[in-house]
């Protein structure tokens, strides 16, 4: 299914800059705000910071692209959506690499005590230092 007809199902409207964020944020690797901007400027000229972030935000709510915020970093972007995987994040760079589901013994994925609230998405990041890093 393409980009147009993901954005009509969630009854979003079909727009260039729209089209330009999905596909920059396909392309990237956990992109940050900054470097959606700069890739949808690249595909389409002009287009205004806060229409990226206007899009950013209603394509998040409709489950198109992924918004993660690893403490301490701006928030960033990726299009993979609507599995369960995880993120491996440098506590150096900050690079922010995926990790698949985590097997055999889960940590903590649900809690002991809800307090009421009906869980609907754990989220785990895992730090360390990338091999970059380590060099």
């Amino acid at each position: 299914m393409g980009d147009e007809d993901l954005l009509r199902r969630a009854g979003l409207r079909v727009t260039a800059a729209r089209l330009a964020i999905m596909r920059t944020v396909r392309d990237g690797d956990h992109l940050d705000v900054d470097d959606v901007y700069r890739g949808v400027r690249d595909r389409v000229g002009q287009v205004s910071l806060q229409a990226v972030y206007d899009s950013l935000h209603a394509l998040h709510g409709a489950g198109l692209v992924r918004r993660i915020e690893p403490m301490g970093s701006p928030a960033r972007y990726e299009a993979r959506v609507g599995d369960n995987h995880h993120h491996l994040v440098c506590r150096h760079c900050g690079t922010v690499t995926d990790v698949d589901c985590v097997v055999g013994v889960a940590p903590c994925l649900e809690p002991a005590d809800t307090a009421g609230f009906v869980v609907d998405e754990a989220d785990v990041t895992f730090w360390g230092v990338c091999p970059s890093c380590q060099r």
